[in-house]
């Protein structure tokens, strides 16, 4: 309700009357509708996305500014406050990144309001101080500019509410993003799922008729022949006696009388080869580039990282450049300042991988006490930020200058030399 409200007061239909349609060199109106609910009755396509957007809720979003020397320093203040807990009163980090994953994946398009408040320094300088963002599913979207050429987004939600905001104020993440000028997706900047949903129809086909073929297999067993007229009521005492015999049978042999005579009926349902099944479902698993291990969750490391490569890590690079791009003013963005979703949960899950990046990182003095301690769950100590390293690594200008020394020459002997 506090983003609805929020929404209402800075965003009202007055200032939006000299607005209209963008016009795109591919000559399609700019509104585009969400669509593609269709795939998601799919187990395989839930599951995939599922794996998706749980291994991206591993992220760890920080502001992080890169100076002249290329050192990077987290920056303190409310971005990185928000990133480390709670982005919104909502949601924790990962329910957000889970709900941004979600949403892209669904709709081929992810819209997040970042909501600021402007802030004036001693020097007269206007700054923004974030205080939450939000991630938005619209219903349709339609793109317009004003007389100057400026870019706004009018967003209309399920409950009829529609909010007309500037372009360059939201964070747009895109999936597919080829034919549309503008959105993810297909031509009309909706999920362009025709290909998959073939597979689709495909597959529910062979389960309907598993599910029929395994009823069908239990249901007629065979025929009660009786070798006599009876009456309706006979007849249903007669099968009632039948079956109280074969429940109470405690070998094959089922004793019966003359008047009674059992036919069996071979019912046999012809079923897909495995091969044909796992060829449908792998159809689907390598559209979403998820492989059979990491859905199941019994990967080993080369698995795990090709997964990473090609469908986790364009994702990252996605998120910390939309990020970026809308948070900061280019003047922000050429001193340094930028939004990076660190993948070190995702890379370093097991105990082998963490030894090695123990033993190299922490043999230089890249990692300090604590940190190698969170690295394997342990709680920090105090006084464990320091930084030790091994005496077998020396800075490489001391290595020249300490070399140079060993043979009787100066660095400006080695520059004449050059």
């Amino acid at each position: 309700m506090a983003l609805l409200d929020y929404f209402k007061n800075m965003f009202s239909a007055k200032g939006n009357k000299g607005l209209q349609h963008v016009r795109f060199m591919d000559g399609y109106s700019p509104i585009f509708s969400q669509f593609g609910a269709n795939i998601y009755a799919s187990d395989v396509v839930q599951m995939c996305i599922d794996v998706i957007a749980t291994e991206c809720s591993k992220l760890q979003p920080k502001h992080i500014r890169t100076g002249p020397n290329d050192m990077q320093v987290n920056v303190k203040g409310s971005l990185n406050r928000l990133f480390k807990f709670a982005p919104n009163e909502l949601m924790t980090t990962r329910d957000f990144i889970e709900k941004v994953i979600w949403l892209l994946y669904m709709n081929y398009n992810a819209f997040i309001y970042p909501m600021y408040e402007l802030v004036e320094d001693a020097r007269g300088n206007t700054t923004r101080n974030y205080t939450a963002f939000y991630p938005l599913n619209p219903t349709q979207v339609t793109f317009l500019q004003d007389d100057a050429g400026k870019l706004f987004v009018d967003l209309r939600f399920t409950n009829g509410n529609s909010f007309t905001l500037a372009y360059a104020d939201i964070i747009h993440l895109r999936k597919k993003f080829s034919m549309n000028d503008i959105m993810g997706g297909g031509m009309n900047g909706q999920p362009d799922n025709a290909a998959l949903l073939k597979v689709l129809a495909i597959n529910d086909t062979v389960l309907q008729g598993l599910d029929k073929a395994v009823r069908t297999s239990l249901a007629v067993r065979g025929v009660l022949k009786i070798n006599t007229l009876l009456s309706g009521e006979k007849q249903d005492e007669e099968r009632t006696r039948f079956e109280a015999a074969l429940e109470s049978g405690t070998s094959a042999l089922l004793p019966m009388d003359l008047k009674g005579e059992f036919i069996p009926v071979k019912i046999d349902p012809k079923l897909l080869d495995k091969d044909t099944l796992e060829f449908l479902q792998n159809k689907v698993l390598n559209y979403y580039g998820v492989s059979v291990p990491i859905l199941s969750g019994d990967y080993t490391d080369e698995q795990y990282q090709a997964f990473y490569e090609k469908t986790l890590e364009p994702i990252l690079i996605s998120l910390g450049q939309a990020f970026s791009k809308t948070i900061f003013s280019p003047r922000e963005l050429d001193v340094g300042n930028e939004i990076v979703f660190y993948p070190q949960k995702l890379l370093f899950t097991n105990v082998k991988n963490k030894i090695a990046v123990a033993d190299i990182l922490g043999n230089r003095g890249a990692l300090t006490n604590n940190e190698l301690l969170e690295l394997f769950g342990y709680p920090p100590y105090k006084g464990g930020h320091v930084r030790n390293m091994s005496l077998n690594y020396i800075d490489v200008i001391i290595s020249n200058e300490y070399q140079l020394k060993r043979a009787g020459m100066k660095n400006e002997d080695v520059d004449d030399k050059k």
